[in-house]
């Protein structure tokens, strides 16, 4: 569980008022010194994450944030990034301080929670240090708040903390397989992974490792080649394979040797599903049809590793939007910075999302759609341009993935 990468682990978000005591819960919970706690307001500037187990659960990242009351010009910049958090919230907590009542600040962060559907946690901090301001527990309680006194100095009521964020686990936080739902024990999956210029030194990417992990626990074979030794895999297979996967810049060159009858799909299309919505995607990429000169088309990538060769999403995808349709402007942003306005654009091409948690892809998702903005992801863009975005989706039909 140690080496569970933070995109498949359980979010949860710590929030608050400066000094409501967030540091210092994420230390207790943890049981470690993670996070500076400090009596100066606004110490927690950046986000701090904390990668740990919860039993019941399994492998969880806690996020310890700047306050939410934080003012001037810099202060207004660490709120929106505090909310921008909750992008990726799969649980959140929200402290505060026993002596303070609910004020527009806790108000105003629970409807942004309700208002994505996001379960959440009043923690009543610093019980240790006197009573708790008078009406503060019936306004949760008329709010119908889920909430829990603890004192995280002295350790008390975290334990029974660590139990309701037990309880209140989402299921869904992570689709629960890449493969399984399609696959039966003992099916073969051939798997194509290029070794190219933006495959990690000594190792295979995260997608192809996470897919024969999904593979291998659904009692099922996999088989993983390069490219060129693709014709003599299948010429020595006794059997077809059920399903060929493969990268989707040799997409067109894999297909070649893959006979209809045998289902053919890309990384990325898997992504497209396990991260997101697969059927929004895939609606997406059939607006591509309709780019002009003078279309916007945002290019997101969740990462930020140094563009080297022919990077998909800086050489390669342009490349084919420039052939398509001269004067097409393109843009380009990587990691958490995307745009809180996405009006004006008319696609968005989005990374598979690897490096980023459902929820996250999700929210990014349901954000282009409020702006009415198609979206889609690399390889369904790339299938589409080459004519072959049917062939590598009919293994899943038609599938509505609900929206967290």
């Amino acid at each position: 569980m140690n080496d569970t990468p933070l995109s498949n682990r359980m979010h949860i978000g710590i929030f608050g008022r400066r000094n409501a005591g967030k540091s210092t819960l994420i230390n207790s919970i943890t049981g470690q010194d993670i996070a500076i706690v400090s009596d100066i307001p606004g110490t927690t500037t950046d986000p701090v994450y904390k990668a740990m187990e919860i039993h019941d659960i399994g492998a969880v990242v806690v996020i310890d944030t700047g306050g939410i009351d934080d003012s001037g010009k810099i202060g207004e910049m660490r709120v929106k990034k505090a909310y921008k958090i909750l992008n990726k919230t799969d649980i959140a907590l929200l402290v505060i301080d026993r002596s303070q009542a609910l004020g527009e600040h806790e108000i105003n962060f629970i409807k942004e929670v309700n208002a994505r559907g996001v379960p959440l946690i009043a923690v009543i901090n610093k019980i240790d240090q006197g009573n708790i301001a008078g009406g503060l527990l019936s306004e949760l309680q008329l709010k119908k708040i889920n909430y829990i006194c603890v004192s995280a100095l002295k350790n008390e009521g975290i334990g029974e903390l660590r139990k309701r964020i037990v309880g209140l686990a989402p299921d869904d936080y992570e689709r629960k397989s890449i493969l399984k739902d399609i696959l039966a024990p003992r099916d073969l999956v051939l798997m194509v992974a290029p070794l190219d210029m933006e495959a990690p030194k000594g190792r295979l990417k995260l997608p192809q490792v996470q897919t024969i992990r999904d593979v291998l626990d659904t009692d099922c074979q996999v088989l993983v080649v390069k490219e060129p030794e693709l014709e003599d895999a299948l010429n020595n297979l006794q059997n077809p394979p059920k399903l060929v996967i493969t990268e989707s810049q040799v997409l067109s060159s894999v297909a070649k040797f893959i006979p209809q009858n045998i289902a053919l799909t890309t990384f990325s299309v898997l992504y497209a599903r396990y991260k997101g919505d697969l059927d929004i995607l895939v609606d997406g990429a059939r607006q591509i049809d309709n780019l002009k000169a003078g279309s916007r088309v945002l290019i997101a990538e969740a990462c930020t590793h140094h563009p080297i060769g022919d990077d998909i999403g800086r050489v390669v995808i342009p490349g084919y939007l420039n052939s398509k349709s001269k004067g097409i402007i393109i843009e380009h942003v990587a990691g958490y910075d995307f745009p809180s306005n996405l009006n004006g654009y008319s696609l968005i091409i989005h990374c598979g999302g690897c490096m980023l948690n459902r929820r996250e892809m999700l929210s990014r998702i349901g954000y282009a759609s409020a702006f009415h903005t198609p979206i889609t992801n690399y390889g369904i863009f790339l299938a589409h341009m080459h004519d072959m975005l049917e062939r590598v989706v009919a293994a899943f039909g038609q599938e509505k993935c609900v929206n967290l």
